[in-house]
């Protein structure tokens, strides 16, 4: 690196548009790397960064107020912090950012982490009545937290994924009658494939779930005061129900940037490897970069798919990679490919995964049983190992780690004590497939993060 372009990297004005964990993350490496100048956080919530996965666990179920899931602070980042001030849109030749009280605040260098909110349910299908729910900001799982307590006699979980999984799971742990529709075969299908997703189905008839799968709701139906009351299913049924909870996936937040050239939609911002943008016209958006859930990218294990990575972890790697290339010469800059991993507790149970099995066109058992309370699942994509799923056997996760790394085989022969006498690959009966068992779309892997040191868990 060249003493002028360190220099030059170090100084002028750096805007973080996004200021939960990856905003926050980014903004402190920044510091490390040895930035000194004007650094700007602007946050659409009035809120400091706080932890976003004890909202679906420990705070609905009371364990854990909202007042404590404040992010830590690593160190003090001297920047000036505009919270509660939604970004409205992008000048990207005029290096400014728009902000919803009018102002413009212009930058050097950029970064994007807005990450994703909660996908909404159509209000002509009842979506604006009092009762219904979704779960993703710190005022979402109070007022869930809320309706919960007051005990209802039934609640609606609409989609089986991790996030409805986890609501699901403390709804039995309160003692409440819980629902939960799901429109594939199975939960968990969309993230884990049906064979894994018909082993986690018997989790939730366990906890005493009802559990409607091939379902849909067509409406959501209220009282003349605009309360929730019942529910109408695709199976015909008409359920009395008085809380319902949304769960069917997230959306990235880039509506602000419509207009300003980057490759940018619902499902997120573009990036290079290296976490620099991507403009529609294919060529890279200079001095913009783009970090945490927000962002979809190439992975040098994972060719051919833009990940879009709802992972805890993902955040935290994305925001350094981001702060230490914005702050290098292009010969210094490296590009993020650290191995997905997220977990979930649910039902009881402790569910942690590395690499992306949303790819896979196979899985096999590779430790225990299906019918089992412990068991791993190796899955592959054309004879490579891609991913693996643990439950209640979290330690096994470092050795199957480094050999996707490695792209070794699939299946891979392990020679383990409590694996079956031969390995049996299977149909990995992912949905939303092609013929010829082609994603229909980027692969967005499940939100729930994975721990790590200064996690709650």
């Amino acid at each position: 690196m060249t003493g002028a372009g360190a220099a030059g990297l170090r100084t002028g004005r750096v805007v973080v548009v996004g200021a939960s964990l990856a905003g926050l993350r980014a903004a402190e490496a920044l510091r490390d790397e040895g930035f000194t100048g004007d650094l700007t956080l602007i946050g659409e919530e009035p809120h400091a960064p706080y932890d976003r996965p004890p909202l679906s666990k420990a705070v609905l179920t009371g364990r854990l107020a909202c007042d404590h899931i404040e992010l830590p602070r690593i160190r003090d980042i001297g920047a000036r912090w505009l919270l509660g001030t939604p970004a409205t849109g992008l000048d990207v030749p005029g290096r400014r950012v728009e902000l919803a009280d009018g102002r413009q605040l212009a930058y050097d260098r950029l970064v994007i982490a807005t990450g994703t909110r909660a996908r909404r349910w159509p209000v002509e299908a009842g979506g604006g009545l009092a009762g219904v729910h979704v779960l993703r900001a710190r005022e979402d799982a109070e007022r869930l937290r809320g309706a919960l307590a007051a005990g209802p006699r039934r609640v609606l979980v609409v989609g089986g994924g991790f996030t409805g999984g986890e609501v699901a799971s403390a709804c039995r742990e309160l003692g409440l009658p819980v629902t939960v529709t799901q429109r594939s075969a199975a939960p968990l299908a969309g993230a884990l494939g049906g064979v894994i997703g018909r082993a986690a189905a018997d989790w939730y008839r366990e906890a005493g779930v009802d559990l409607r799968l091939n379902t849909t709701v067509e409406a959501l139906e209220g009282d003349s005061a605009g309360r929730l009351r019942r529910a109408v299913l695709s199976d015909g049924t008409a359920m009395p129900v008085e809380v319902a909870v949304i769960a069917t996936g997230a959306v990235a937040n880039t509506e602000w940037l419509a207009g300003s050239g980057l490759a940018a939609d619902h499902r997120g911002v573009v990036s290079r490897g290296d976490c620099r943008a991507v403009a529609d016209c294919g060529s890279t958006a200079e001095d913009i970069y783009v970090a945490g859930d927000v962002a979809r990218w190439p992975h040098l294990l994972f060719p051919g798919q833009l990940l879009r990575l709802d992972h805890w972890d993902n955040a935290l790697a994305q925001a350094r990679t981001a702060a230490h290339n914005l702050t290098r010469d292009p010969g210094e800059r490296r590009d993020h490919r650290p191995l997905p991993a997220f977990w979930s507790q649910q039902f009881g149970r402790y569910l942690k995964s590395v690499g992306v099995p949303a790819v896979a066109d196979q899985v096999a058992v590779t430790q225990g049983a299906l019918d089992q309370r412990r068991f791993v699942a190796a899955y592959g994509l054309k004879g490579r190992l891609v991913g693996v799923v643990a439950v209640d056997s979290p330690r096994v996760l470092d050795g199957y780690a480094a050999l996707i790394e490695a792209r070794a085989p699939f299946p891979p022969r392990l020679g383990a004590t409590d694996g079956p006498d031969r390995l049996d690959p299977v149909d990995a009966d992912f949905p939303g497939r092609d013929a010829a068992g082609v994603p229909q779309q980027d692969i967005h892997p499940p939100s729930a993060p994975a721990p790590a040191q200064t996690a709650h868990r």
